[in-house]
């Protein structure tokens, strides 16, 4: 049983280590690896602006590199920075696409309006996903 409570909670933490000077919106995410340990990420912003990295891709990439490769859910809550969270914030679409390459289709994405968590499913979000089956020949 996933502690959604607790996953909300650490997005909600983790939005403090958001590098958000351009678009002045904060976003944390918690990423809950199958063995139980959660790795939190924030956006991190550019000048450039095409080397943003969102929150979630953040979580994962810091998990992949730590030898994680199996995952049950991620939480995800946005809002302007030094505002409280008052609205749903839903992975975008490239993040949609990188949870597939790691995540199955059942995997959780647990998004928070301040006050309801929302539960979806990756294959809910992101139907007809392209994956590496969709490169075997």
């Amino acid at each position: 049983m996933i502690d959604r409570k607790m996953l909300v909670d650490a997005a909600l933490g983790a939005r403090a280590g958001a590098y958000s000077p351009y678009s002045k919106f904060c976003v944390g995410a918690a990423l809950l690896c199958a063995d139980g340990e959660v790795i939190i990420g924030a956006n991190v912003e550019n000048s450039s602006y095409g080397g943003t990295i969102c929150a979630e891709r953040v979580a994962l990439t810091s998990a992949v590199v730590n030898g994680k490769r199996d995952f049950k859910a991620i939480a995800i809550v946005g809002a302007p920075c030094g505002e409280s969270v008052g609205a749903y914030c839903a992975p975008c679409g490239i993040c949609r696409q990188f949870m597939a390459e790691f995540c199955a289709g059942d995997f959780e994405i647990l998004l928070f309006d301040g006050k309801e968590i929302k539960a979806y499913t990756l294959d809910t979000l992101l139907p007809a996903a392209f994956t590496k089956k969709d490169l075997e020949i």
